[in-house]
């Protein structure tokens, strides 16, 4: 099993590689897609991204039941590419505007459910995963609570998965960092 995650900002290039790392691997190849389209910017975006992956690709949809997804898709002669782990979240916050100032997103049950099985899947799964995630850190503090609550969990959440990759690239203006790379695999 190859674990991989790959941060960056927005048009960073961090798609572009994950893609092309599934390309090289020679597998066959899964996307696990977590954006809905809300609006027609939105849509435009995911028809984009469909439009520059492989016809061959499998595309999966899964706006919040990830880990399960992952567990139905990742296969020993497969990569799967999860993108992205950022809108994934922002699914699952929805109703986080109802929470009283400096609440946890732990507070919403579907939030802390789905997370948790994520994160108790990844290390178990098969095959070739790669996780693509939006850094938000490094930019202006949100001005609302609900942004800093994103913010937080998005961190949280980058924090927690890289400490299970045994890989895990930073892309900025296209060009990759690596961050972690182990040895071996678990």
């Amino acid at each position: 099993m190859k674990l991989e995650l790959i941060l960056g900002g927005a048009r960073s290039g961090k798609s572009r590689l994950a893609e092309q790392t599934a390309l090289d691997s020679g597998l066959v190849v899964t996307v696990i897609a977590t954006a809905e389209a809300g609006d027609a910017e939105m849509a435009e975006r995911i028809r984009r991204h469909q439009a520059d992956r492989p016809a061959a690709w499998k595309t999966f949809e899964a706006p919040v039941a990830l880990a399960a997804a992952l567990r139905l898709e990742a296969a020993p002669e497969r990569c799967v590419i999860v993108d992205c782990l950022t809108l994934w979240l922002a699914n699952l916050l929805a109703g986080a505007e109802t929470l009283p100032p400096a609440a946890s997103a732990d507070a919403l049950p579907r939030f802390r459910q789905e997370r948790e099985d994520l994160l108790a899947t990844l290390p178990t799964l098969p095959g070739h995963v790669i996780l693509v995630a939006n850094e938000v850190g490094l930019g202006l503090v949100p001005e609302t609570p609900l942004g800093r609550l994103f913010r937080d969990e998005a961190g949280r959440l980058n924090q927690a998965v890289a400490a299970l990759c045994p890989h895990v690239t930073f892309v900025a203006a296209g060009l990759p960092l690596v961050m972690k790379e182990s040895r071996t695999e678990p």
